[in-house]
């Protein structure tokens, strides 16, 4: 490791399902699921998920703060968890479930000390915050089957997701508390339709289906990162297209029966926005294409990346 990574380390129940948020971003040199916080040198799963070996299972993230700072590996670590439960997370119960932030120097520490006062005076939720701030120990990278989980296993790993109880924790606690009256004011009546309506605008009377200034889309609701144009291509039907999202942390699919079609619907993960659908016919490296409506975007030059608040996106296009 170069002197420009820091590791992260996060313990947010099981690791499956921690991985999957950080992954991708920009900074992110790796994610590795594993074991800490206990006193057993090299635990296999079976002996971490029976208890007695005081592990819990966390994330090791190996990022460069110059591009991504820890203080939004923070951010993005309290959106995927349950911070009030002290006895596990969701379905899975015991110590080796329980939540931690495992800092290692003093600035991390600060930082997460920060944003845990900030979390609880926030009044998000009802019960105290008590997800523990603790110091890095050695640290046992889990058996090679649970690592990238939700890559290899992605039909049971999105079951689990569901099934646990986090995806409608985190949809719950997170998703952007929306005004109807105050959205009807901000937004258009097209970007209204499309994102609230799940409506769809007209082919190649839209603004960003040709669009050739490089930069990044966000939600126009919640201003989450979506796509970058790094991305795009001209699929000649008249919507902005991609072969892949910014991250697939920050959208969600699900299927979508109406007008008589089976198709997969694209929305928004914290602004439940819908976006567009996603097909099966793009071109490579991914075969995906990310059909969305221009109307559901907010465009960002990557010379406003900064100002904006997504400096960290400014690497996609350095040469």
């Amino acid at each position: 490791m170069t002197d420009r990574f820091e590791k992260a380390t996060f313990a947010g129940g099981c690791f499956w399902c921690m991985v999957k948020p950080f992954d991708e971003l920009p900074g992110i040199e790796r994610v590795v699921s594993g074991y800490t916080g206990g006193h057993k040198p090299n635990p296999t799963y079976e002996e971490v998920a029976a208890g007695g070996t005081g592990h819990r299972e966390a994330v090791e993230i190996t990022f460069d703060p110059a591009i991504f700072p820890y203080e939004k590996l923070l951010d993005i670590f309290w959106r995927q968890i349950d911070p009030t439960d002290p006895g596990g997370q969701f379905y899975d119960r015991g110590t080796s479930y329980k939540t931690a932030i495992f800092y290692h120097n003093e600035r991390q520490k600060e930082l997460a000390e920060k944003s845990k006062a900030e979390l609880e005076k926030s009044g998000r939720f009802d019960k105290p915050i008590v997800t523990e701030i603790l110091p890095a120990g050695p640290f046992y990278p889990a058996e090679e089957a649970h690592q990238d989980y939700y890559k290899k296993n992605p039909y049971h790993y999105n079951r689990y997701f569901e099934g646990s109880g986090r995806k409608a924790f985190i949809e719950k606690h997170w998703t952007v508390k929306k005004d109807d009256q105050e959205l009807r004011k901000r937004l258009t009546p097209l970007q209204y339709e499309v994102t609230q309506n799940n409506g769809t605008e007209p082919p190649f009377e839209n603004e960003y289906w040709n669009n050739k200034r490089e930069g990044i889309y966000v939600d126009i609701v919640s201003g989450e990162p979506l796509f970058s144009t790094k991305d795009q291509f001209d699929a000649h039907c008249g919507w902005p297209s991609f072969t892949k999202p910014l991250s697939h942390a920050f959208i969600k699919e699900r299927l979508d029966t109406s007008h008589g079609m089976i198709r997969t619907e694209v929305r928004s993960v914290y602004g439940d926005s819908h976006l567009g659908h996603v097909f099966d016919d793009g071109p490579e490296p991914t075969g995906l294409r990310y059909c969305i409506n221009s109307a559901a975007l907010r465009f960002i030059p990557k010379e406003d990346l900064e100002k904006e608040g997504y400096g960290e996106y400014k690497v996609l296009f350095e040469d």
